[in-house]
């Protein structure tokens, strides 16, 4: 067997010592060449440095095993891998031949041209865990000035805060395609707002569920809009998504969409998985079965457990 491995920011090749020792494989470091592909590739750190891999890991199409080193690792997470043990654990059945593999879904997130411009072809993004625009994009901004050791220890939470204390809303306008009908959309919601988080998993800032009904695999995305809102109510409310509970918010509309435009007054940042992708307008939309992952167990222990069996064979 053959993998290979990409080091994060936070890691190297001392933290792959481990499944080295637990698997007679031949290793490479780095994303494996097309011309000799990888039966597997780990990825060692967190939510921004899986993001940025996303597109050549779908091209590839090797089972990928996350080993949470960053400073959020909400994806590791949803997948059930809260340790590298639980990462190590996934590893020895996978080289076993265990068949813990399973297929889930992935965010794309496309450029769309602003007003009359011309149409070239969208750029595509795609995103593992939570996107957004409006509040939440000035904090990942804010977030991504802090030193690592911050982030990983509340630097979401007050990048957040800073963010709010200068933050307006922001007019937004969200559209849906009538009936799943690819060129066509119909206005959904339109209004000042503070923020529209588009999720493939229900959390993101390390551990805030902004989406708590999200599935990795059930061929949608689920949206969370908050509305205009005072800043002292919202900053009374903010403790309530690490459990879920603002859903219960008059100004929060939750929804599930395949497909979803967002237009703003003036172009604003959206960013994915902690990162910066571009500036609105955009199309969010779900990209099926596109991700195959290695898990501790197809009966994980995290948020998630896997709709669909796993795929014959590695």
């Amino acid at each position: 067997m053959r993998a290979a491995a990409i080091l994060g920011l936070n890691s190297d090749e001392r933290d792959l010592e481990p499944f080295r020792l637990a698997a007679n494989v031949e290793w490479c470091i780095g994303l494996p060449d097309a011309a000799t592909p990888a039966d597997a590739i780990l990825i060692l750190g967190g939510d921004g440095t899986i993001h940025r891999h996303l597109k050549p890991l779908v091209q590839r199409g090797a089972p990928v095993l996350v080993v949470p080193q960053g400073s959020g690792n909400d994806f590791a997470r949803a997948l059930g891998i809260r340790s590298r043990a639980d990462s190590l654990a996934a590893w020895r059945k996978f080289a076993a031949g265990r068949n813990n593999v399973t297929q889930i879904d992935l965010g794309l997130i496309l450029a769309l041209p602003a007003g009359a411009a011309p149409a070239p072809p969208a750029t595509r993004h795609y995103f593992c865990c939570v996107g957004g625009c409006g509040l939440d994009a000035e904090a990942g901004r804010r977030a991504n000035t802090m030193p690592g050791w911050l982030r990983a220890h509340g630097g979401y939470v007050l990048s957040l805060l800073g963010a709010l204390a200068r933050f307006r809303p922001v007019l937004m306008k969200i559209s849906l395609p009538p009936n799943g009908k690819p060129g066509e959309v119909e206005p959904r919601s339109s209004g000042p707002a503070m923020l529209l988080a588009f999720a493939n998993a229900p959390a993101y800032g390390g551990g805030m569920r902004i989406a708590p009904k999200a599935q990795l695999d059930d061929g949608k995305l689920d949206f969370c809009l908050v509305k205009q809102v005072g800043k002292l109510r919202l900053s009374w409310l903010f403790p309530t998504v690490y459990f879920g509970r603002h859903l219960k918010i008059p100004e929060v509309e939750y929804f599930q969409a395949e497909r979803v435009r967002l237009e703003t007054g003036s172009p604003m940042d959206v960013y994915a998985d902690g990162e910066f992708v571009c500036r609105t307008p955009v199309e969010v939309t779900v990209a099926p079965r596109a991700l195959r992952v290695i898990l501790p167990g197809l009966q994980g222990s995290g948020f998630w457990r896997p709709r669909r069996e796993a795929a014959p064979g590695n």
